[in-house]
């Protein structure tokens, strides 16, 4: 594989998207499982309601760690479309675009998260509502959320399942790597599918759909930051 352009080796690629994957896996385990436990109670709308206004600065770092993170989302489909495009440009372009489509959703989806801080906020354009409607409604636009990020973890899945296929056409990194990949990424795309159909399914079975991505994107992220990337029967590593 030659140098891209500028001079940037593929090793300059893997390195990002490394990084930001063990980056963003790290913030992620912030936001979505640390921050929701702290606010969220089961079956109780005004415990809720009362965690989200108890705890708002903390939900408002939730949100702009989140965004950072989709904006992190669209650096890696720049990376791995550069790192992939000499195996198959059209099928680099194809993961790209499935990534970028799903940090815009996951984006959007977030901005809910904002409009459930404003319901609890006690504005003055809000004195006419009851309180508990109020809460019902920060509630709902909670669920709005999560409903959200599941929708964009499709279009996540998707592109990872691409980019995964290509990474075990190049044999830029061991095989067994995007092997798992493969599996671990339509999973998590039928998983957030079934999560969005299913209260079943939802309440038992989606954080094990999401695992095996885990196991996936943390290893890759460690090997393309530690070892480098395969070229041409050798290592490519950081000589800088």
């Amino acid at each position: 594989m030659e140098d891209s352009y500028h001079g940037r080796s593929p090793i300059f690629y893997a390195r990002v998207a490394g990084w930001i994957y063990l980056i963003a896996m790290a913030l992620s385990l912030f936001t979505q499982m640390y921050v929701p436990d702290k606010i969220d109670v089961p079956h109780n709308v005004s415990a809720t309601a009362h965690n989200l206004s108890a705890f708002a600065g903390l939900y408002r770092t939730a949100i702009v760690v989140d965004i950072l993170i989709f904006v992190s989302d669209v650096v890696i489909a720049w990376a791995f479309y550069e790192l992939l495009k000499d195996v198959d440009r059209e099928l680099a372009l194809l993961g790209a675009f499935l990534r970028v489509a799903d940090a815009a959703i996951l984006a959007t989806a977030t901005l809910c998260g904002v409009v459930a801080l404003r319901l609890v906020s006690g504005a003055e354009y809000l004195e006419g509502m009851d309180l508990k409607e109020l809460a019902g409604l920060a509630r709902l636009a909670i669920g709005i959320r999560g409903a959200g990020l599941y929708a964009g973890f499709v279009f996540l899945g998707a592109g990872s399942t691409v980019f995964a296929f290509l990474l075990l056409k190049s044999r830029l990194v061991p095989r067994l790597l995007p092997a798992w990949g493969m599996l671990a990424s339509p999973l998590l795309a039928l998983g957030s599918l079934g999560t969005l159909l299913s209260p079943w399914f939802a309440a038992n079975l989606s954080m094990l759909a999401m695992l095996p991505m885990f196991f996936y994107e943390v290893p890759l992220g460690l090997w393309f930051v530690v070892k480098g990337v395969q070229e041409q029967g050798r290592f490519v590593v950081h000589t800088e």
